[in-house]
């Protein structure tokens, strides 16, 4: 049974910039929909956050953004800020690490390797946010 489910997450964060573990909430939705074998897309719907797979390690998330920031830091004069918003640099963030990622899904659960999560990323927050996730794929063991 071939299967093509759309589901979305909302949240507020915490931070205006932090990355939140959504991995649970994506195993989630795959054992829902009944997905067994294909892929799942998971994709901020915003243009200043983004979406990664990477390790849950704190020091590790300190030099992820530490490394962002060092890329595309905050300041004043982005031409961006001309048309009144102040978020340039987050604009920038998000074209560096992505705004979705595609994991695949075998045996109805998600295929990582040993240390692989799957995260949000927010470069301009303390607002509702929006993260589609999308399952398509085979229903049951052929």
């Amino acid at each position: 049974m071939w299967i093509s489910k759309t589901e979305y997450l909302t949240f507020n964060t915490k931070k205006e910039k932090e990355l939140v573990r959504i991995t649970d909430m994506v195993d989630d939705f795959v054992r829902r929909c009944g997905l067994y074998d294909g892929l799942v897309l998971v994709s901020a719907m915003h243009i200043t956050a983004g979406v990664i797979v990477n390790d849950w390690e704190s020091g590790l998330h300190q030099d992820i953004m530490e490394w962002l920031e060092d890329v595309a830091p905050v300041r004043s004069d982005y031409r961006h800020h001309r048309t009144g918003e102040t978020n340039a640099d987050a604009h920038l963030k998000n074209l560096t690490v992505g705004y979705q990622v595609v994991i695949p899904v075998t045996k109805g659960e998600l295929d990582f390797g040993p240390w692989q999560q799957i995260f949000y990323a927010e470069f301009d927050g303390r607002r509702p946010k929006k993260v589609l996730m999308k399952a398509l794929g085979t229903g049951s063991e052929a």
